[in-house]
């Protein structure tokens, strides 16, 4: 598992890293499309293509050759976590075992990978593998509270988090603890964790928490988190939400601060700009899009 410090880098302090599990989503018409592997992914691209085929690939054996020949810098390093990711979904008993035995090999230090990438980039996809493969065999239910335990210990990591998120109940449970939680850091990473959630049923908070973050005791700066959930819901109705959020925001003057600038842009514009790098369009692109179906 990912060390604590770093849990706490990827979850609470730093914008969400793609040197983790991955959050993808190409080919659905109900949803915009969502990388965090990729800048600007444009539905039908080379890149896309690519990453659906992955993302479709039925047989667990091929796609651990792939992670293996990752290693060895035969194909794209990014394969590694695309076939990772998918091979979660498949819940392979033999792979996740194979998954565990890569694990421990790399905690070790006894996995090489190409120049410039480091082996540990895989822990938190090869956990998932893991913790899907439990799912499969202790059910949902039991894997969901394990996981809810965790987190006040705050001895979890991103693989932890994506499973979370595919669970079913996992949104409300966590909406429910946000809502509840007494101190701003527990605030802030229940929030982080509700943006590995598809549910839809998040979006009336999210939208709430982003248009005034003061309201819940989270600091302006963790709101974007509630923007990240948004994105990643990807519905016509998320994405107005997440539109109509920030101008509400913008008219408040929640996110005025010139702390809250980045690179010579208020937080705001770079907020906007994060559309563009994950989905690929812009907000009223997409809620157009979407809102024709089409």
């Amino acid at each position: 598992m990912i060390r604590a410090a770093v849990v706490v880098c990827l979850l609470l302090a730093a914008p969400r890293d793609t040197s983790a599990q991955v959050l993808i989503r190409v080919g659905d018409p109900a949803r915009a499309t969502y990388s965090e592997l990729h800048e600007a992914l444009q539905a039908g691209s080379p890149a896309a293509d690519s990453a659906l085929a992955l993302l479709r690939e039925k047989r667990p054996e091929v796609l651990w050759r792939r992670v293996r020949a990752a290693l060895r810098d035969e194909v794209p390093w990014n394969d590694a976590p695309l076939a990772l990711t998918r091979l979660a979904e498949l819940r392979d008993a033999a792979y996740a075992d194979s998954a565990a035995r890569l694990s421990q090999e790399i905690e070790a230090g006894r996995v090489d990978a190409p120049p410039g990438q480091d082996p540990a980039y895989l822990l938190a996809p090869l956990r998932a593998v893991q913790l899907e493969r439990e799912r499969a065999t202790r059910g949902g239910p039991a894997v969901l509270k394990d996981l809810l335990a965790l987190i006040p210990t705050r001895e979890y990591g991103v693989g932890d988090a994506w499973v979370l998120g595919r669970l079913p109940g996992a949104a409300d449970s966590l909406q429910a603890r946000f809502l509840s939680a007494g101190d701003t850091e527990m605030k802030v990473r229940y929030l982080t964790l509700l943006s590995f959630s598809a549910d839809t049923s998040a979006i009336p908070l999210l939208v709430r928490v982003y248009a005034a973050p003061d309201s819940f005791d989270v600091p302006p700066r963790y709101a974007s988190r509630a923007a990240d959930a948004l994105l990643w819901i990807g519905t016509e109705r998320a994405l107005s939400g997440l539109l109509d959020a920030r101008e509400r925001a913008r008219a408040r003057g929640v996110y005025a601060d010139p702390a809250l600038s980045r690179g010579g842009y208020d937080f705001l514009a770079n907020d906007s700009s994060a559309v563009i790098s994950r989905t690929g369009k812009w907000l009223t692109a997409w809620i157009e899009k979407l809102g024709r179906g089409s």
